[in-house]
């Protein structure tokens, strides 16, 4: 059938999936936008587009609310396995799937009633690059950079798991706050040492092996929770030696459990459900 949608989330963090070829319309930014938006559309915090593939057993392009393609999303990957599983286009539980930023393998756990709950994904290695200084500068592989943003001066750690992001850890005896975010989460997102914008994430070592973070996803803003902001700090975390692995790191919408290894090479783990399936409809579409 054309024009039909699947509609799931990990931990609040929402996603339509949905096959390109099997639209009457094409996937362009203005068309996101409406499909994304919340009152005129279906809403969710992006979209999951099934693409060709001649390295993995699938493709996927994801495409951020405003629009704009991100390269990966770790909740939008375990949400993109169980699309592939509920529509019967595999049966395997164990898969792998080409973005952007990188290839990466799915394991799916099905639960007894026969729909998928939660998965694990191998999200790649973090690489601890500098990404704000430029390229011919040579400095050590992690360094907290300084950066003035919203009247305050931070320190971040640039960290890359395929998609860019910035972890800033609170200093000794300070607690994030929902306003912190709103407040230096967009500041740091357009900010100019970024000219490709950032995912932003303020963490906080609660333990050993436990941190708390407010996210706020370039494109995409506040989000109850990330995969992928999730690898990112516990990566840094674990680099700064504020927690061990495995880290189990709490956000708004819940926990993800993410194990670094030796090498920074990252494995997450978390649940995944779906909401709703259906049909664009006829009038929506005629209004593209």
């Amino acid at each position: 059938m054309k024009n039909n949608f699947f509609k799931g989330h990990g931990l609040g963090n929402d996603y339509i999936a949905l096959d390109p070829a099997k639209l009457s319309f094409k996937l362009t930014p203005r068309i996101i936008r409406k499909l994304c938006d919340r009152n005129w559309g279906i809403g969710s915090d992006g979209i999951l587009a099934l693409s060709p593939s001649a390295k993995a057993d699938f493709g996927l392009r994801i495409y951020n609310p405003d629009g704009s393609e991100a390269e990966k999303s770790g909740n939008g990957l375990r949400i993109f396995g169980c699309y592939l599983y509920h529509t019967r286009q595999t049966r395997k539980k164990h898969f792998t799937v080409q973005t952007k930023g990188g290839l990466v393998e799915i394991h799916l756990e099905v639960k007894e009633h026969g729909y998928v709950g939660g998965a694990t994904v191998d999200m790649g290695k973090a690489v601890f690059q500098p990404i704000a200084l430029p390229c011919t500068l040579r400095v050590p592989e992690l360094i907290q950079q300084p950066v003035k943003v919203a009247g305050q001066s931070l320190r971040f750690t640039g960290v890359s798991v395929g998609n860019p992001h910035c972890v800033v850890y609170a200093k000794r005896d300070k607690q994030w706050t929902r306003q912190d975010l709103l407040e230096i989460g967009p500041g740091l997102e357009n900010h100019t040492i970024f000219p490709k914008r950032i995912n932003v994430q303020l963490a906080v070592p609660l333990g050993p092996n436990t941190i708390s973070i407010f996210i706020w996803e370039r494109g995409a803003g506040e989000t109850q929770a990330s995969g992928s902001s999730a690898c990112a700090a516990a990566s840094a975390g674990v680099r700064l030696g504020l927690v061990k692995s495995p880290v189990r790191v709490k956000s708004p919408g819940g926990i993800l459990d993410i194990t670094v290894d030796s090498q920074y090479n990252i494995t997450m783990k978390g649940p995944v459900m779906e909401v709703a399936r259906g049909e664009i409809s006829s009038a929506f579409i005629h209004t593209l």
